[in-house]
């Protein structure tokens, strides 16, 4: 079994997932996540908006030591691999930050494209696999 790590952040299962923002209709300013009220002009009237999946990367780095709770995925230090963190741009829209699926900086370049993933975030005990979304290098 497979559950998204929270609820109205992607769309998903789907065939061609997307995350789910949000837009003013009166500025047109766009956010992820999804928000009831416009961070530019104060309106709350924001409308729920699909991003696109795909985008080019802003910047990135690499988180080289593993993250504390909640942001772990139940690795220990023994099992932790490095992984890339980015900013990607969707369209004109907006920038996302979000884990990349490569987490070789040789492999990584400011302004490549990406599309968007559903990947295995952990597993809990039970064996319920937690999914959250990552962007992947498009080869």
């Amino acid at each position: 079994m497979q559950v998204p790590f929270a609820e109205d952040v992607f769309t998903w299962p789907a065939d061609d997932p997307q995350l789910i923002g949000a837009r003013c209709p009166e500025c047109s300013a766009v956010t992820f996540p999804e928000q009831s009220s416009c961070p530019r002009c104060g309106s709350l009237e924001m409308q729920r908006h699909l991003l696109p999946r795909t985008g080019t990367l802003w910047t990135f780095t690499i988180q080289g030591f593993l993250p504390k709770e909640p942001y772990n995925s139940g690795e220990t230090d023994e099992t932790f691999e490095p992984f890339g963190v980015g900013l990607v741009q969707l369209g004109d829209d907006v920038k996302v930050e979000a884990r990349l699926t490569e987490g070789d900086a040789d492999a990584l370049e400011i302004g490549m494209d990406l599309k968007l993933a559903i990947v295995p975030f952990r597993t809990d005990p039970d064996g319920t696999e937690i999914m959250t979304y990552a962007f992947e290098p498009v080869r």
